[in-house]
Order: C-alpha cells, then sequence, then structure tokens
C-alpha cells in the first residue's frame, strides 16, 4: 500500500481514505484498461472518439453517405422531402456484416440543404419513425409539433473570426445562461439576440465564463434542456448552429469562455424524437427492465459498460469541442450516473457509501474517460461535475487518483445559505458555522462557490432576495423607499454573494439575472401556468431603470467580480481568518492583498472595532453600505486606515480600528508602499 499511498499523494492527505485506497488503485486501473480495450492499442483515444465522422449524414464527393447503428433492426428507411416521404428502394440501408451498422449512399443530387427527413425503423415485433441518433439539426413543426431531422450543409461553412481562442488561465468567473429566457419579451429568444444583448452585459459584469443551459435539442422546453433527444444537434428553437457558433465567436471576441451544459447522465424517454427503443429494444443505448429508466426523473439511463454507448457519450464531447469550439463542459447530474440508487434517498454520512457496491463502476470509468479526452484534445478547456453526493476524487486528478474534473460544484453552500436564510433568525446566525461552511473543501480537489444557480429559482422557488422581501419585492423596489425588510434584504443580497465569492475555493458561479436581484421565480411555459413566458424570461429593463433598487445589487456585483480579477483573488490562497466574533456577529479575514470585514449583526454597530494586523496603512476599496450599492453611507469613501502600534503582555501588536456598520461589510489592501505581505 505504501507505493499505491506515493501514487495517490493528494487524495492520502485524507486519512479516512486510507482503507479505500485499494479501491481507488482498482477504478484508475479499470479505467485504463477500458481505454486500452476501446482502441485496442492501434490508436489513441481522440481519435476513437469521432464516431460523429462516420455516423450520421455526411457528403462525400458526390455523394451522400448516412449510417446509423441499430443492431436489432431488421430494415431501415430514408424518408423525407426528397422523395414525398415514401418510401423506396433507393432510400434503403444495408446492413453491414458485423456490428449492427447500417449504410446508405445516395447521389449528391437527390438531397438538398435544408429539407426535412427521417428514418423508418424496422424490427421482429413492429416498425417505427426515428430521428437520426447522430443527427446534427433537428427542427420542430410549429403545426404538427412532430421533430424531423434536417439536412444541414449551406453552400458556405461559418467562418471563425476567433479560430484559435484558448481559455485564460485564470479562475472561472462563471454566469449560467438560458439563451431562451435571455430575453425580456415573453417568448424564445436566439442565439443572435443574446451574442448581441447579453454577451456586453456579462462582460461589463466582470465575468470571464458563459456557462450556457439547455444548447443540445430537447423536445420539451420546459425540461430545461435535461430531458436530452438529438445529443450532437444544437437546440433549433434558438436558432441555426451558425447562430450559436456566433454566440461563441462574440464572447471569444469578448476573451469570455463559453462551457456548456452537459447532460451525459440520462436521456430523453422520447422514442421518434430520441434514442429510446431506438431499434425497437430497450437496451440499445440504455439499462434494460428497471435500470434503465430513471424512477424520478423519467427518463433512460445509459449502459456505461457497452463499448458502442462509450463511443457515443465520448464522441459527443469531441464534438462540441471540435464543430462549436466550446472551452468545456459543466457534467450535468454526476450523483445519478455514480449510483445504482442516483442518490435518491441517501444520504452520504459514511465514506463507505463513495465505495461500496452502490457505485456504478462503469459510469464511473466513463468520466474518468471523458476527463482524459476533453483535456487530451483542449488543454485549456474545463470540465465541472456537478455531484450532491461528496463523492472524494471527483476533482482531483486522475494522476493523484482522481476522475479528473477541473473543478466540483460547491452544492452545499447554497443549501447553507437558503437553510440560514429559511430556519434562522438574523440574529442567532452563527459565524463560526458560516465561515466553516463557506471555506469547508477538500484540499485535493478544485471547488466552484455560489449563492444560487438556476436549481434554487426554478419551478416555483424563489430567489434569495424574493425570500427575503417576499410582497415588497413588488411594492418598495424604488429607489427612495425605506423599510427594514427592504434594507435587509439589499444589505444581506450583497454580503451573501460578497463572502462567498471571497472564501470561493477556485471559481464562482451566478445564474443571469441573480446579480442585480431579479424577482419571482423560473418558470417555462406549461399546462399548469397557461403556456406563459411570463416567467421564462429575463426583466433587464428593472436592472436598467435608474429609479429602482435593482441596478444598485447589479453595481455592486459587478464591482466584486472586477474586484476579485484585478487583485487575482481567489488564486491568492486560501483565505485566513483573522477575527470571528461570535457575539458581535462578525467575521474579518484575509485573503491575497485584500482584508474582509463583515458586520453581520442586524442592529448593532461597532465605532472603533479593533483587531490585529501587519504594520501598516489600509484603504478601502469597497464598501457595501456605500450610496451607489443603495447603502447607508456610514463609512467615508476612500478612507485610509493605519494599524496603531500597541504593547500587551510586552508583546508589540498593531492594532486597525475601524467602525463596522451593521450589516454591512468592507474591503480593505494594504496601500502600495505598504504592500509586503503577511508571512
Amino acid at each position: 500500500m505504501a507505493k499505491s499511498a506515493r501514487r495517490l499523494k493528494h487524495l492520502t492527505e485524507d486519512t479516512y481514505l486510507s482503507p479505500y485506497l485499494g479501491i481507488i488503485e482498482f477504478r484508475q486501473a479499470r479505467a485504463a484498461e477500458t481505454e486500452k480495450k476501446l482502441t485496442q492499442g492501434k490508436t489513441d483515444l481522440c481519435d476513437f472518439a469521432s464516431g460523429h465522422e462516420f455516423f450520421g449524414l455526411h457528403l462525400s464527393d458526390e455523394e451522400w453517405v448516412l449510417r446509423e447503428w441499430a443492431p436489432n433492426a431488421t430494415g431501415i428507411s430514408l424518408v423525407g422531402d426528397f422523395n414525398g416521404w415514401q418510401e423506396s428502394d433507393q432510400y434503403r440501408f444495408t446492413r453491414a456484416p458485423e456490428g449492427g451498422t447500417w449504410e446508405l449512399r445516395v447521389p449528391r443530387g437527390n438531397i438538398s440543404h435544408g429539407q426535412l427527413y427521417k428514418l423508418l425503423v424496422y424490427w421482429a415485433e413492429g416498425a417505427g419513425e426515428r430521428i437520426p441518433s447522430y443527427a446534427r439539426r433537428v427542427v420542430q413543426d410549429p403545426e404538427t409539433l412532430t421533430f424531423s431531422a434536417q439536412v444541414w450543409k449551406p453552400d458556405r461553412p461559418y467562418q471563425w473570426r476567433v479560430a484559435d481562442f484558448r481559455r485564460r488561465d485564470c479562475p472561472p468567473l462563471i454566469y449560467e445562461a438560458h439563451t431562451g429566457m435571455a430575453q425580456e419579451d415573453e417568448r424564445v429568444g436566439s442565439y443572435r439576440e443574446f451574442a448581441e444583448h447579453i454577451i456586453p452585459r456579462i462582460r461589463q459584469a466582470g465575468y470571464n465564463t458563459i456557462q450556457l443551459m439547455a444548447v443540445m435539442e430537447h423536445p420539451y422546453y420546459g425540461s430545461f434542456g435535461y430531458h436530452v433527444s438529438s445529443f450532437f444537434a444544437a437546440s433549433s428553437r434558438f436558432g441555426t448552429p451558425e447562430d450559436l457558433k456566433h454566440l461563441i465567436d462574440c464572447a471569444h471576441e469578448q476573451d469570455i469562455a463559453v462551457i456548456m451544459d452537459l447532460v451525459h447522465s440520462h436521456a430523453a424517454s422520447n422514442e421518434v424524437e430520441g434514442l429510446a427503443k431506438f431499434d425497437g429494444t430497450d437496451f440499445q443505448y440504455f439499462h434494460t427492465g428497471e435500470k434503465g429508466s430513471h424512477p424520478a426523473w423519467g427518463s433512460r439511463c445509459f449502459d456505461y459498460s457497452k463499448p458502442e454507448v462509450l463511443h457515443f457519450l465520448l464522441s459527443n464531447c469531441r464534438y462540441w469541442l471540435d464543430e462549436f469550439k466550446v472551452d468545456g463542459f459543466r457534467f450535468d447530474g454526476i450523483t445519478s450516473m455514480l449510483y445504482k440508487h442516483h442518490g435518491l434517498g441517501t444520504v452520504f454520512d459514511s465514506y463507505d457509501k463513495y465505495f461500496d457496491s452502490s457505485v456504478d463502476d462503469d459510469a464511473l470509468t466513463y468520466l474518468y474517460l471523458a476527463n482524459r479526452l476533453v483535456h487530451k484534445i483542449r488543454p485549456d478547456a474545463i470540465t465541472v461535475a456537478e455531484d450532491v453526493s461528496g463523492m472524494p476524487g471527483l476533482a482531483a486528478p486522475t494522476t493523484h487518483g482522481g476522475a479528473g474534473f477541473n473543478y466540483r460544484l460547491a452544492m452545499g453552500v447554497p443549501d447553507f445559505w437558503f437553510n440560514l436564510l429559511r430556519k434562522v433568525d438574523d440574529e442567532n446566525w452563527n459565524m463560526a458555522h458560516l465561515w466553516h461552511e463557506l471555506t469547508n473543501r477538500r484540499c485535493d480537489e478544485r471547488t466552484i462557490s455560489y449563492v444560487e444557480s438556476h436549481d434554487q429559482a426554478i419551478v416555483g422557488d424563489k430567489t434569495s432576495i424574493f425570500l427575503m422581501l417576499d410582497s415588497e419585492m413588488y411594492t418598495g423596489m424604488r429607489a427612495d423607499c425605506s423599510t427594514p425588510a427592504l434594507d435587509r434584504g439589499i444589505a444581506l443580497h450583497k454580503m451573501m454573494r460578497l463572502a462567498t465569492a471571497a472564501c470561493a475555493g477556485d471559481g464562482y458561479l451566478n445564474f443571469m439575472g441573480n446579480e442585480f436581484g431579479h424577482p419571482e421565480w423560473i418558470d417555462f411555459p406549461r399546462e399548469g401556468n397557461n403556456w406563459s413566458y411570463h416567467y421564462a424570461r429575463r426583466q433587464w429593463s428593472l436592472r436598467d431603470n435608474p429609479d429602482l433598487k435593482y441596478h444598485f445589487l447589479a453595481d455592486f456585483d459587478a464591482a466584486m467580480t472586477h474586484l476579485i480579477s484585478e487583485e487575482d483573488l481567489i488564486a491568492g490562497g486560501h483565505p485566513r481568518l483573522l477575527r470571528l466574533d461570535e457575539e458581535r456577529k462578525v467575521l474579518v479575514f484575509e485573503r491575497s492583498s485584500c482584508m474582509f470585514l463583515f458586520n453581520f449583526h442586524p442592529s448593532e454597530s461597532y465605532p472603533g472595532y479593533g483587531f490585529e494586523v501587519p504594520s501598516g496603512k489600509y484603504e478601502l476599496l469597497l464598501d457595501s453600505d456605500a450610496p451607489n450599492f443603495g447603502g447607508h453611507a456610514r463609512v467615508a469613501s476612500k478612507q485610509v486606515f493605519e494599524a496603531r502600534e500597541t504593547v500587551e503582555d510586552r508583546t508589540h501588536k498593531h492594532l486597525l480600528s475601524v467602525y463596522l456598520p451593521s450589516r454591512s461589510a468592507l474591503v480593505l489592501r494594504k496601500t502600495h508602499k505598504d504592500k509586503k505581505r503577511t508571512p
């Protein structure tokens, strides 16, 4: 085990993992062996993950070639605009002698760009219409609401303006966004509208990464893109593939990286539009029986033990990197993949639960391989794991026994904030608990912290600001209005974000609109709300109106993100606690060049609050209570504080004395001539 401990050096810093090092080694070896089987030692993983260049519809010389994998099929025909949607011998596939691959070759002149098509797939027990599994363009008929694949081969391929963009090596400040609901009108927004109107806002707000949700084609808009039907098709309800490329190009021109939500944890159960029963079987892409259906989501669960499924999913990773030049992925629903019980009804209160028979080793192997592939193709790309179980090692390098994700979401942080707001009176907030929750993370893994993502506000829940203000969101958000509830909500909204970002492990995330306190919840059009788009949009006019309070919150958020970037805050080491004052509800800590002072007390302000610091002068960089952020201007701007020398018990110390108003936060920095860092 000593040899294992040396190789898994970072994971072994967690002594609780010692009994499981053998399992960790086994998982690593299993992934390596699977990769060897997939590549057969004749190629590498990148070449293996190129199924999208073989399967699907392609123009080759003077003919169209369409290939499908359908091992249980007894026959496949192509129907579409080009043949009056009628079967004919010319459009029947032939089957390869082995492997279940079907192929059709059609003269170039028979099929044109923009035409619609489907497959008629036959099997021993029946037949059905299907969308090709590797279709790159799928559209919905506005009248019949049915979906068809669309031939997509424009005369002029998209010309990238930033052909070789590479993500800057800096902590990601992520702006989570949804193209369709990014506009203010009650309708579905487009990729081009997002590029024109939203990317400049993101740039101005100080974020360096866009996390784009709901990109992959999904038949039900209200699924938020989680029930994917066509994995290689960019959702056509937002525009064309070229429109999405334009969006990404515009972001890259602004030096903003774009990562996308990748849903490989499950698939839509739709049969005509999706992969379910593609060749008439339950088990082509998915597990058979109960194991193949997600009990909570009503979706299908991939069988990651099948080489063909790994081929499909790994090729999907490469496709988005190559074709759309995305800069990485947020892997959705990792917990559901990792465990045979999908994490449902399970409390992860013991390390045994990360290493027992409930873990789906096939899924874990896939995640190892996906991370290896992504980073081999694009070393600068990032992968983010969304896991609520806390499985150790997900975001540790594979060389150290991890699964290879660059980051994991700190999903306990928003849970902490919302539980605090719902269940604990302000005067009873525990500073030690707060500090622990904001800084508690594994030393071997990088994390991204956030107060709220889309999860905290979707389907009838409330955003943090709406939770605090409730009905006063409708009556009291005028700039000149002041009530105790409003003052509390505005103050805490800023403090929660600053505390979370300043203590973040390695990155920070915000869902679009939450930075300015977007009211209400997210609810997509559905039968239950009379198919309304009222809650599936972003009301930017609220943020832009100088007569309302929303712009105060947005301006503070922008000041915060720019401070993080300018001071290289997150990359500047871990936060170091200087003072935790439980009685006064004060928290003081330093990170990089900055010192953060929080007074969470709901009513008590502290003139001359003193604490020990290194000698020197400190300038005020940010004040959450400043008038331009909707505060009460209780601290004069541009102040410089000087640490005064004192002697206590014959020990020389330097004390800083600062006025700390209630429910406010200050950020100080040593003046440049005094900027020697504390050892």
